[in-house]
């Protein structure tokens, strides 16, 4: 009975023209899981809480490397080829995902298409400066800094986005995405309002950071980021930045340097010796920790890693 139901839709399908309304090119049954692939481990988990058990996510780019340098694989195709709905940071992040899919024979991801989700629209971003998106050494920002995942609240557009994906997908069950994403946002207020009060002490606190990854976090809690390690994304510090770095830590009274884990720990620990300020490691990608699994506990981790970090340095 199943599968002549399965027919008959299709062949209703085929006669009516009407694929975005059957779900695009790849319908989502209802006794089938939502295929999705996300670039990054932030998108995956938080499709994750939007899909529930609807859907089966996997993600492309490893969460403890630098995004910047990540080259996609011939693997990464064919994971893409078994994908109903492909959601990317957008931006200068991951370039590399629409020259994938347009590798791929489905139309359906394609750019403003049914099955491809841009997380990044409708978010107020940062650092909006340059019109080209093409470096020539490090990498450009310049339409927009791309690290907005990192400010939590912007999870509520990212997740409007993602469940508006679902919908297109899995019409059928669009009453579970939204009352998914409605339990998530209530969880998400109750976890911002603890992190507010966790570093709401440090507020105005200046902080030196590797990259510049971290302005939608700084900006969220009230931090101060007043220099980069790298002069501009991606370009090495010259022993004249590296001086100006230690007269602003001393003259600013800098307590923390901010590195990742992928990142050199030379710079940061001799800036720490020549000047007293402490190196606190975050992460930006759920799963590059291991206590890090999730979007909730990425931020567990980061913001735990600041509060103590700051008591030590006072």
């Amino acid at each position: 009975m199943i599968v002549l139901q399965r027919l008959l839709a299709r062949l209703l399908c085929l006669i009516l023209g009407v694929s975005l309304m059957c779900g695009g090119a790849a319908p989502a049954w209802s006794d089938e899981l939502v295929e999705v692939v996300t670039t990054t481990s932030d998108l995956k988990s938080l499709v994750e809480m939007v899909g529930g058990d609807r859907v089966h996510v996997t993600s492309i780019a490893p969460p403890a490397q630098d995004p910047h340098t990540f080259e996609p694989r011939l693997t990464n195709l064919q994971q893409l080829k078994q994908a109903q709905l492909v959601v990317k940071i957008g931006l200068d992040h991951d370039l590399w995902i629409d020259q994938l899919l347009r590798e791929i024979d489905n139309p359906n991801l394609q750019r403003n298409r049914p099955g491809y989700v841009d997380a990044s629209i409708g978010i107020p971003l940062l650092e909006a400066r340059a019109t080209t998106l093409a470096p020539t050494t490090g990498h450009t920002h310049g339409a927009g800094n791309p690290h907005y995942w990192l400010d939590p609240l912007n999870a509520a557009t990212i997740s409007g986005a993602i469940m508006e994906g679902l919908d297109r997908i899995d019409p059928d069950h669009a009453t579970v995405y939204e009352t998914n994403r409605a339990n998530f946002l209530v969880q998400l207020q109750e976890k911002l309002k603890a992190w507010e009060e966790q570093l709401a002490p440090f507020q105005g606190k200046p902080i030196l950071a590797y990259h510049n990854s971290w302005p939608y976090l700084a900006r969220r809690f009230r931090l101060n980021v007043v220099d980069y390690i790298e002069p501009r994304p991606g370009v090495p510090a010259s022993p004249a930045h590296l001086s100006q770095l230690i007269r602003t830590i001393k003259t600013q009274q800098v307590p923390l340097i901010i590195k990742e884990p992928y990142e050199s720990e030379r710079i940061p620990n001799l800036l720490s010796n020549k000047t007293g300020a402490i190196v606190v490691e975050l992460v930006s990608s759920v799963g590059a920790v291991a206590t890090a699994q999730d979007y909730f506990s990425l931020f567990d981790y980061n913001i735990n890693a600041l509060a103590q970090a700051f008591q030590a340095s006072s």
